[in-house]
């Protein structure tokens, strides 16, 4: 596999700052010109050349680069640019507002601890004007909060999805042991009776830690024969 490795000596910011703007002028993108600097740069190297080429042109170069890129190059270059709170905040732009992609969004909100997805939805905030939950909550269909029909898979999910960005959760490793026992069997009730919309399952899923869940799962598995990933509605 390649190395990428930085030049010496390195080109000043204002030098590669002129390079990316001839890569972006005129039509179509020069998109081997700007890997050219921006994957052969450090972090520090690269903000620097981020505030050249504003002080220079007058023009935000995520903005430019944003109205250039599309596509998987696009988010190899968010994440060349940017640090990675500022960058999660980013994806989770472009996973709702140009292709919903739920994916994403589970990522972000269950891989991150609560400390880390609070930063990054204070930097969504800072960057789009919105809240994370706000924009999710928009793709959910009709009122999320009251017209879901029971079996309405994709508003079953984007009521999860909302709760899952919008808690502050507990990191640790402790569970309790019969809460879990008690929470399988409300979701034992709740799924027989299918009401995959029940506001339990939300507070369950959206409220618990991943070590609590975990148990929860492992007491359904253990107490009803079967994992709840593989329960049918």
């Amino acid at each position: 596999m390649a190395t990428l490795t930085i030049p010496h000596p390195v080109p000043s910011a204002a030098e590669d700052a002129e390079h990316i703007r001839k890569a972006v002028q005129g039509w179509g993108t020069d998109e081997k010109a700007l890997i050219l600097v921006l994957a052969h740069r450090d972090a520090a190297q690269r903000k620097h050349i981020q505030l050249a080429y504003e002080e220079m042109y007058n023009e935000n170069l995520i903005k430019r680069l944003e109205s250039e890129l599309t596509g998987h190059f696009e988010r190899a270059v968010y994440r060349w640019i940017f640090d990675p709170i500022e960058r999660e905040a980013m994806m989770a732009y472009l996973a709702l507002k140009k292709a919903f992609n739920y994916h994403v969004i589970i990522e972000i909100a269950c891989v991150n601890s609560s400390k880390e997805l609070l930063a990054v939805k204070e930097a969504y905030h800072a960057r789009y004007k919105h809240s994370l939950e706000e924009d999710v909550a928009a793709h959910t269909v009709g009122d999320f909060r009251k017209a879901c029909r029971p079996l309405d898979k994709f508003c079953i999910f984007s009521l999860l999805l909302v709760a899952l960005v919008s808690t502050y959760r507990y990191g640790g490793d402790e569970i309790d042991i019969s809460l879990a026992k008690s929470e399988a069997r409300i979701l034992q009730d709740v799924i027989k009776q299918k009401k995959l919309n029940h506001e339990e399952i939300n507070r369950i899923l959206g409220t618990r830690s991943k070590a609590q869940l975990n148990a929860t799962f492992n007491c359904y598995r253990e107490d009803y024969g079967t994992p709840i990933e593989e329960v049918q509605s």
